[in-house]
């Protein structure tokens, strides 16, 4: 028997050290990653990375529980949780003190009242 495209489909995707760097410095610095159901798009669009290296590191990331993931209208949405901050600052050399877009607080401007 011939094999189906089903068993040929399921190929291992080997992703370069540098690509994979990418993909959790931005991970880290916005604390979210948004990605389309389309392992066929050449890019991200927000990472200069094929789109399935990026399904395939949260897809990674969550089975170890840095990323939790909400699939919704073939969008992939994957959060970052504590653990994954912890495992992201020890891989990427990060100080304690950098934190995710997602944890820092915004100061808005309050224009003073006047009496």
């Amino acid at each position: 028997l011939a094999p189906t495209l089903a068993f040929t489909s399921c190929a291992m995707v080997l992703i370069p050290r540098q690509n994979r760097k990418a993909i959790l410095q931005y991970i880290f610095k916005e604390g979210v990653i948004v990605c389309a159901k389309d392992h066929r798009k050449p890019k991200h669009d927000d990472i200069e990375v094929p789109n399935i290296h990026v399904m395939m590191v949260c897809k990674s990331l969550t089975s170890r529980g840095y990323l939790t993931h909400t699939f919704n209208w073939q969008w992939h949405y994957y959060y970052l949780t504590d653990e994954g901050i912890a495992f992201l600052r020890e891989q990427l050399h990060l100080p304690a003190q950098v934190a995710p877009l997602t944890l820092t607080k915004q100061r808005t401007a309050r224009p003073m009242m006047s009496s």
